[in-house]
């Protein structure tokens, strides 16, 4: 069974704090995605955008090359994939498959040219924004926040071209409903719950469950325990109760996983690390969900989308 995880932010912990991302004390290393293998992790690259709001740009792609020097470090085990025919070698391989993302279109200044040299880099998917304001639209952070500038719709627009994954965890709601009525291609939301079973701002109303539904796209789980529930402490039942209400709406094509490991203060009990994930399967296995749902959900629909965006 492959398993996608659409989100985490190891490669910034990593960068951060000078560490290797084969192996380390974070929720997510290589070596542990390889022992729950076959695997294909996104890696995000995060600038906070009020701490480096000069230099959003360099810090990304200071970000980026953690992930390549990983794979100079570990080819044999590790690849950056920029198709979804990369990532079926890999996996043939015993590799972990790395896609890479960028969370928040900050680091491309107002130039669309940032966006191609950032794809030619092998960047595959982005969010367009973070939980604010940025040129290209208002994040979820923003109270009555408006939707896409006329740059960020030209960076829809050039993402459909290139071949790049439009993602929308983050966004206001206005700047969601821009995105699905522009974009030509299925989008994900990376790491973004049910706001009907979580009320929170970063958690997705039923009408954008059924928008996502209506493009094609996935929703991928967010094990934050405050995108769960709303409090520090969580259970994998927790995570249930959103696949249960996600797939009521959207049926079974349209839920994956995307953890926020590294990038989340409290995780579920049971979902400590990136290692802990078939446990979720094995619950949803003890509930009688089949095991066609469950191969979609760990990852056949995130595959899904890839083959039609990436290629």
């Amino acid at each position: 069974m492959i398993i996608v995880d659409a989100h985490c932010d190891t490669a910034l912990s990593t960068y951060e704090k000078n560490m290797d991302l084969f192996e380390n004390d974070f929720h997510l290393d290589i070596k542990r995605l390889l022992e729950t293998g076959p695997r294909v992790q996104f890696f995000a690259a995060f600038a906070h955008p009020m701490a480096y709001r000069n230099d959003t740009l360099s810090r990304v792609l200071g970000i980026l090359d953690q992930v390549y020097c990983a794979q100079e470090l570990y080819s044999d085990r590790f690849a950056v994939c920029m198709s979804s025919d990369a990532i079926d070698d890999a996996l043939k391989m015993g590799k972990v498959a790395a896609m890479l993302s960028i969370e928040g279109g900050e680091c491309l200044n107002g130039d669309l040219s940032v966006l191609r040299q950032l794809y030619r880099l092998g960047v595959r998917s982005m969010l367009l924004s973070w939980n604010y304001r940025n040129q290209l639209a208002d994040g979820a952070g923003e109270p009555n926040g408006n939707g896409l500038s006329g740059f960020g719709r030209q960076v829809v627009e050039q993402m459909n071209r290139l071949g790049m994954i439009v993602d929308v965890s983050h966004l206001c709601d206005a700047g969601f409903k821009d995105v699905l009525e522009i974009s030509t291609m299925p989008v994900i939301a990376s790491h973004s719950n049910s706001r009907a079973v979580c009320d929170s701002i970063r958690n997705l109303t039923d009408s954008q469950l059924i928008d996502i539904k209506k493009n094609g796209g996935v929703v991928g789980l967010n094990f934050y325990t405050h995108f769960l529930n709303n409090t520090d402490r969580a259970t994998i039942d927790d995570v249930v109760r959103h696949v249960e209400h996600i797939c009521s709406l959207t049926g079974e094509d349209h839920i994956g996983i995307g953890a926020d490991y590294d990038g989340i203060e409290h995780t579920p009990e049971g979902l400590e690390g990136t290692e802990c994930i078939p446990a979720l399967f094995e619950r949803l296995a003890q509930l009688n969900y089949t095991d066609t749902l469950i191969e979609k959900i760990a990852g056949l629909n995130f595959m899904r989308v890839i083959k039609q965006v990436i290629a």
